[in-house]
């Protein structure tokens, strides 16, 4: 049983190959156009994506520095709590096109596209073209990746070069020339370490895979298999750790590292953004901040399943950490209600396929029958990547969101393509494998669907109808038109749900997601039309649910607003009018997520103190005392939306505020809910 092929096929003409060639160029090029035209379509309509990530973009474009360490303020004081880059392709297109949603948004579109193409490139090495051609089209229409590939979190890219290190480690295994073989593996590794810079820890959970791929693949001997790996890691650990070092030792002014406990990068990936997403605890929050805080409710509204985790008004989290953000940590997490209309539709497939290649190569291996090593390679590799990561991802007992499972997708894409033209072409009992795979997945995709039937509730009917027709005709021996049949079936609402989130016309903000809304986004609920918060839930104060799609948070920064309100502009205003040239024109108590439309819709220096959560300690007390003493700093805006941190571990900033700073007469800039203050030294 190959990937290739069951059964040898006969050699084609040169007319022939030459006439497929170029179906196949055009077959792909097509499949890259309705990728891009899915990521692409509408992104000019006034969406920002992410405004957390958008408002860093724009402040990395002003000054090499922030540019560097991914600065979320202009004037260089906290950063994101991620690596940067992910964001240097978007500050770029910033300083190119000026900052527009846009110029933001479209970097992701790009790079997704390329990895629709390069995962073609990839597969086609390892099987051949009609599997490349269907992975490539599997990917382009996975729900996750096009609403994800709209938006401007970090995923995409992270997805881009970990196809780009598939690319080189199916290169290596398949090299016959030794340094061209330990040459691809050190690129392999290299764009490992680049997916670690954009997204830490997460882009080494491929690492297994990869390298049981080269050992189990490569033509080299045991001895030089083991040092190419060694030397590999050296890459892996040089290419992920340059900028944790340059943060480190670099010799004038810093940002402080959001969601760090001491500013520094190495607490970042073993904490809040590291080992605490997988096995939570106190790490799972930046600052130091104990617990995970989802939202703030008034005492006697907490939600149906939660528990209370703080004082005052409420603050609520799920068991065992992101209960909220994806569903409960457990070996169904990938198929529930939360994260199951994302990533799931092609999985039972695909464990159906994993487990015949196994059992094949079992036999094969007692009955001492030679196997293609590069084949096997790709098996270990793609099975690898996708098995180790959908337990990652299911046990993780930190923040999980269900976005996050876009990265399943590439291995999802390449299995599921292999193992149906594999079934397709056996003539053997094997060819009854593709009739049952049908029928799993349209099985599937019945129950997805029924969970909501809202939401394009008639596909539920047309898949299983499309299955059966499909099966039917396989079995009387009419395969070709029963492998096309089976795959409108397997592939139809995965496509209905992708263009679904295309044809919304915007991006998914803080949650980018497909399907009809659902409990799990933003750490508070989120809606479609007409609908409300159940079991009495309310929105945080100064916060409204925003009517739209699945993804979309309830009000509040982050989610995907630019523009200042008439409230914000006039306390912008007084502020710049009367504060005698200060450097930072506005600082803003309890989160910096409140600072994203002041950084994007001005060019004035506001920053957010806190970071991400409120919970960093940047500013620091004696910061702001300094800023205050030497004119750099006069107004600070206090009891506006405090994150989703609430501000409650602000290192005493709230209480420097109070002592320092008097409250400004509401009448001075037209009054409003917000609290603006004048600092003294």
């Amino acid at each position: 049983m190959t990937a290739a092929a069951a059964v040898a096929a006969p050699a084609d003409s040169p007319a022939e190959a030459t006439s497929s060639s170029r179906w196949h160029v055009w077959a792909l090029l097509g499949i890259c156009v309705v990728a891009g035209g899915l990521y692409v379509w509408a992104i000019g309509a006034g969406q920002i994506g992410n405004a957390y990530y958008s408002a860093a973009a724009k402040s990395m474009s002003t000054s090499f520095t922030n540019f560097l360490f991914g600065s979320f303020d202009p004037a260089g004081v906290v950063t994101v709590d991620k690596p940067p880059m992910a964001l240097w392709p978007q500050a770029i297109a910033v300083s190119v096109f000026g900052f527009h949603g846009w110029a933001v948004l479209l970097p992701q579109v790009i790079e997704g596209v390329a990895a629709v193409f390069l995962l073609h490139r990839t597969v086609r090495l390892w099987a051949d073209e009609k599997v490349a051609l269907l992975a490539a089209l599997i990917l382009a229409l996975t729900p996750i990746t096009v609403a994800i590939n709209r938006d401007n979190n970090p995923d995409t890219l992270l997805v881009l070069l970990l196809v780009a290190a598939a690319y080189a480690s199916t290169r290596s295994v398949q090299s016959a020339e030794g340094r061209a073989r330990t040459r691809w593996l050190l690129w392999c590794a290299f764009f490992i370490g680049c997916g670690f810079l954009t997204k830490m820890l997460q882009a080494w959970i491929v690492v297994p895979g990869f390298a049981l791929a080269y050992l189990v693949g490569s033509g080299a001997p045991v001895r030089r298999r083991v040092l190419d790996l060694l030397a590999a890691g050296g890459v892996l650990v040089a290419s992920s750790f340059w900028w944790v070092g340059l943060h480190a030792f670099w010799p004038g002014s810093k940002p402080y590292i959001g969601g760090s406990t001491d500013g520094g990068a190495w607490d970042l990936i073993i904490g809040y953004n590291g080992l605490g997403r997988v096995f939570g605890g106190s790490g799972n929050r930046g600052g130091g901040s104990s617990g995970q805080v989802i939202g703030q409710m008034p005492p006697g509204q907490v939600p149906s399943g939660q528990v209370p985790t703080g004082q005052g008004p409420m603050e609520f989290g799920g068991p065992g950490g992101g209960a909220m953000f994806g569903g409960q940590p457990g070996i169904t997490r990938m198929f529930d209600a939360s994260v199951g209309g994302q990533i799931s539709w092609l999985l039972p497939l695909c464990l159906l396929i994993l487990v015949a290649v196994s059992v094949a190569g079992v036999l094969r291996w007692r009955r001492k029958v030679p196997g293609n090593p590069a084949e096997r390679a790709g098996w270990f590799m793609w099975g690898g990547w996708l098995l180790v990561t959908a337990a990652v991802f299911s046990f993780a007992q930190g923040i999980f969101h269900p976005y996050y499972t876009t990265m399943l997708a590439p291995a999802v894409a390449a299995i599921s393509a292999a193992g149906l033209v594999m079934f397709w072409r056996a003539r053997s009992f094997v060819r009854f494998l593709l009739p049952l795979g049908i029928a799993i997945t349209a099985a599937w995709a019945f129950v997805l669907v029924s969970r909501d039937t809202a939401f394009h509730g008639w596909t539920r009917w047309a898949v299983l109808g499309l299955a059966a027709v499909a099966i039917v005709v396989l079995l009387v021996g009419l395969r070709r038109a029963g492998l096309v049949a089976g795959l409108v079936a397997m592939l139809l609402v995965p496509a209905v749900w992708s263009t679904a989130v295309a044809a919304s016309a915007g991006s998914g903000g803080v949650m980018p997601a497909a399907g009809p809304a659902v409990r799990g986004g933003g750490g508070f609920e989120i809606f479609a039309d007409g609908q409300q918060p159940p079991n009495g839930m309310q929105p945080p104060n100064g916060q409204t649910p925003q009517r739209g799609n699945r993804g979309q948070m309830m009000g509040g920064p982050g989610g995907g607003r630019a523009e200042l309100t008439d409230e914000q502009k006039r306390i912008l205003a007084y502020a710049e009018e009367h504060g005698n040239g200060a450097e930072i024109t506005l600082a803003i108590a309890g989160s910096a997520q409140a600072a994203s439309p002041y950084i994007m819709s001005t060019d004035e220096v506001v920053i957010g103190m806190g970071g991400f959560s409120g919970s960093d300690n940047a500013p620091s007390v004696e910061q702001l005392q300094q800023w205050v003493s030497e004119g750099k700093l006069k107004f600070v805006l206090s009891g506006g939306d405090r994150g989703p941190g609430g501000g409650r571990n602000d290192h005493g900033r709230q209480a420097w505020i109070q002592q320092h700073c008097s409250t400004v007469d509401p009448s001075a800039y037209g009054g409003g809910t917000q609290t603006l203050m004048e600092c003294h030294a």
